[in-house]
């Protein structure tokens, strides 16, 4: 997909990406609000927020997961992966060829979080985990909290290349954003799954992108003829 192209997908997706970012900030503060259920997912916010900026910034931890994620990316793609650098503050994955998964997937991908849920699953399989749940909330909370700083960070304290790269810089944030509000939507549903209503939400996001584009195309239709 040309880079015009991927510019004009980005604005025809940019109503649903701030209708999505108000359906997930209505999630969160309705899973924050019930503390006796939650308060173990927001310690673990609290108290990576704490570290992070107050003793450790976990540059090296973010910089790992960051190149794995573009590694495992590229071979899901079909890739071929040449070599692979970490280092404390950067790092990169040389590979036959790239496509805008493969370059904005450790993005919006919270590697950490989805290692920590498998761990939990498989051993679940054998152990009952169940009465270290709030364990595991904690843990979820805390690594949550790290992929979205750390993201953040990485996208508006340097000049990062991966946006140019996948397309420029409209597409690559609209895309992160986009696919950002999704996966912690659907992190607070897999984890408070009778306080959270995906379907809802996701009617609520359809029939107000629909809304927003109606009124735009019938504004832009109203001044051509007026103009004619």
């Amino acid at each position: 997909m040309g880079r015009l192209l991927k510019f004009l997908l980005a604005l025809v997706l940019l109503p649903t990406a701030v209708l999505t970012f108000a359906e997930t900030v209505r999630i969160l503060l309705s899973v924050l609000g019930r503390l006796d259920m939650a308060v173990s997912f927001i310690m673990g916010i609290l108290i990576y927020a704490g570290i992070h900026y107050g003793y450790y910034n976990f540059s090296r931890p973010y910089v790992f997961a960051h190149e794995m994620t573009h590694a495992l990316a590229a071979l899901l793609c079909g890739c071929r992966i040449k070599d692979v650098s970490v280092g404390q503050e950067s790092g990169y994955v040389k590979m036959d060829r790239c496509n805008a998964f493969v370059v904005l997937a450790p993005y919006f991908v919270p590697a950490y979080v989805v290692l920590a849920a498998g761990i939990y699953l498989i051993a679940d399989l054998f152990v009952n985990l169940q009465p270290y749940r709030q364990v595991f909330l904690f843990v979820i909370g805390f690594f949550t909290a790290f992929h979205f700083v750390q993201t953040f960070k990485t996208l508006f304290e340097a000049d990062q290349p991966d946006l140019k790269l996948a397309g420029g810089k409209v597409f690559s944030v609209v895309m992160i954003t986009l696919a950002n509000l999704v996966v912690l939507a659907l992190v607070l549903k897999a984890l408070f799954p009778e306080a959270v209503s995906l379907v809802q939400g996701g009617k609520n996001v359809l029939t107000g992108t629909v809304n927003v584009w109606r009124i735009l195309v019938n504004y832009i239709i109203e001044k051509a003829l007026n103009a004619s």
